[in-house]
């Protein structure tokens, strides 16, 4: 299984098991309102507004580059590849978290491409 498939796998699972319904949580307490509401929050802030979905989720890839979050890095480039956004953005995009987060970013920048390769590969759009 690929790093792609296996971070929807996981991510999927774990949404479930955070959010879901008591039956998809096998019956285990899952998140508080709060956390749910966190979630909501961070899904509604991403969407279309004064700046597009696609400039948003380029915007949450520069700070989870700086900030070194290679799940949040995997999902931005989905979501990236989701809204449409070509290589030369995602280029310019990496340029600018390298430019902010320093030479720290380049293993996270190795893993997010690869991480692109995989999802460009699916056919991801």
């Amino acid at each position: 299984m690929s790093r792609y498939d296996q971070f929807q796998a996981y991510r999927s699972k774990m949404n479930c098991r955070i959010l879901g319904d008591e039956k998809e949580r096998g019956g285990r307490a899952g998140g508080t309102l709060v956390t749910k509401r966190f979630f909501s929050l961070d899904g509604k802030t991403y969407e279309d507004g004064a700046l597009p979905a696609k400039t948003k989720e380029l915007l949450g890839l520069v700070a989870s580059m700086v900030l070194r979050c290679d799940d949040c890095i995997a999902y931005h480039i989905d979501q990236c590849v989701k809204a449409g956004a070509t290589d030369e953005e995602l280029w310019e995009t990496f340029d600018v978290a390298l430019i902010v987060g320093g030479s720290i970013v380049i293993p996270h920048l190795r893993r997010g491409v690869e991480f692109l390769d995989e999802a460009r590969a699916k056919g991801v759009k």
